[in-house]
């Protein structure tokens, strides 16, 4: 779920010489220098980001962070431009749109599909093992193919699934295919388990039809998961081990995470969840603002019951610049952890955003399967 982040402002001196581009901006040589943003630092302990466009006006959206930022003409040129104040620690997905269409910046080598791109402030962590990904690059997908139509979810979907290291526990990515078109995943995965930071385990991609139904705490989802799409897997051909399931989730992909191991203990034993939705009840996305209900949602509320979730690990994870759902998500831990989960807290450098979830993904499914 977006939520309102602090509004970015386009504004620069008289000159560009402060980002160290070298020629007058929409000059030869100054278009031959451009690179990915450039940062300096700001008088406030932030950054200020220096993004180019060339040709024609645009507009610079963020991936729920900011709001967008209209570029601005360097006097009659071809160049279009904002610098944008970026709190410390930010990594984010960003685009430009001009003419009702989006474009990843074509000065950023790092990519995210082919319309978005990624920066990140320079003393945002590093992200290892996940390659750099440019927008004309097109990310190998997984051979095992699985076409699953579902009794109960009803209609088909296309569920890929990829051995690490030879294969194991299961490790269910909600929003699969956002792990395979856009993050290199399976790349990720293969990597930190050859360096010896994964273990062995079997990467199974779900993809999502209707986000909002299927993760709103619905127990459909889980009871298919179960009857239907683990015997597939299971029957696939791959090494897969369907009996010690993890669950890994972003935003509503979270939040069905958690509700999956509450209700369904003998299903799910380990959860890796990045900003899960914790504001969420049954009616909370017809309010006028989601995330204004009571803390912790539903689910706190099921966590409030003290449910015995002795055995189950749960890795949390939130951006440290998604201030409205900081306290959803401290109010779950808490009772979680209260309700005996083992339990991991970390944050990331970022918002609501993928680009920042990946590195926490990695991190906390190989801490949920040691």
């Amino acid at each position: 779920m977006t939520e309102p982040a602090p509004g970015a402002t386009a504004g620069i001196d008289d000159t560009l010489d402060e980002f160290g581009l070298p020629g007058a901006p929409g000059t030869d040589t100054f278009w031959a220098a451009v690179g990915a943003p450039v940062s300096v630092p700001a008088d406030d302990g932030g950054w200020v980001t220096l993004f180019l466009w060339r040709g024609s006006p645009a507009t610079l959206d963020f991936e729920s962070w900011s709001e967008p930022v209209p570029l601005r003409r360097w006097n009659d040129t071809d160049c279009w431009y904002a610098a944008v104040p970026m709190p410390a620690r930010l990594r984010v997905t960003y685009q430009f749109r001009t003419d009702d269409a989006a474009y990843a910046d074509p000065f950023n080598p790092v990519g995210a599909g082919g319309d978005r791109s990624i920066a990140a402030t320079p003393d945002a962590p590093d992200q290892p093992h996940w390659p750099v990904v440019g927008p004309d690059d097109v990310l190998p997908l997984p051979r095992t193919r699985l076409r699953w139509a579902s009794e109960r979810l009803g209609g088909r979907r296309t569920v890929r699934v990829h051995a690490v290291g030879g294969g194991g526990p299961v490790v269910l990515l909600l929003d699969g295919d956002d792990w395979l078109y856009l993050h290199p995943a399976t790349a990720a995965f293969d990597a930190a388990a050859a360096g010896g930071e994964m273990p062995p385990c079997t990467l199974v991609f779900l993809p999502a039809k209707d986000r909002a139904a299927e993760f709103g705490c619905a127990a459909e989802l889980w009871e298919a998961v179960r009857d239907e799409l683990l015997p597939l897997v299971a029957e696939s051909g791959v090494r897969a081990d369907p009996d010690r399931l993890v669950v890994a989730g972003q935003s509503l992909g979270g939040l069905s995470a958690l509700y999956a191991a509450l209700e369904y203990p003998d299903l799910v034993y380990r959860v890796a969840c990045q900003s899960g939705s914790f504001w969420w009840t049954p009616d909370a996305l017809d309010a006028a603002d989601p995330l204004g209900g009571p803390v912790g949602g539903a689910v706190a509320a099921r966590l409030r019951e003290r449910p015995d979730l002795t055995g189950l690990r749960v890795a949390f994870d939130v951006g440290e610049h998604e201030t409205r759902m900081l306290p959803h998500c401290e109010l779950t831990e808490t009772l979680a952890e209260q309700a005996g989960a083992t339990v991991r807290v970390s944050r990331s450098a970022a918002g609501h955003d993928r680009a920042g979830w990946r590195q926490a993904l990695l991190r906390d499914v190989a801490w949920a399967l040691a």
